[in-house]
């Protein structure tokens, strides 16, 4: 799963850096990952868009979100297919899916297929990736 067109929103890491502090720039821009169960954005169930932490594009639906118990917020689709690109991820000695805003390509988690149906799948999505839109 390769992607090969230039993002959208383009900056220089020095960019990036500044404006997203230490945390959101490791995971965000170095893939990082955020310790399971402290992200501000976990346990939040308003009504609402769920949206990039670097650039804003929208992402997820606060309907799509589910309580996984994995530690990190954790949906079931993007909003709309096209704003996320999906890559191969093979660090760490297992394969697994790493899901990055097309916008910008920031990191932002991981997919798997161990989701509720109907989709099967759980999108599992750092709270540092996302900014929390409140519905009006």
């Amino acid at each position: 799963m390769k992607h090969d067109s230039a993002p959208d929103v383009q900056k220089t890491e020095e960019e990036w850096r500044t404006e997203l502090g230490p945390e959101r720039y490791h995971v965000l821009r170095e893939a990082g990952t955020e310790r399971p169960f402290t992200g501000s954005l976990l346990s939040v169930d308003d009504e609402g868009t769920y949206t990039c932490g670097a650039c804003g594009a929208p992402l997820f639906k606060s309907d799509s979100k589910f309580e996984s118990h994995c530690g990190w917020p954790s949906f079931t689709s993007p909003e709309e297919q096209q704003n996320v690109r999906l890559l191969d991820d093979n660090t760490l000695g297992m394969h697994r899916v790493e899901v990055r805003c097309k916008r910008c390509d920031s990191h932002l988690g991981h997919v798997f297929d161990d989701g509720p149906a109907p989709e099967g799948t759980r999108y599992c999505i750092n709270s540092l990736s996302l900014n929390f839109k409140p519905k009006g």
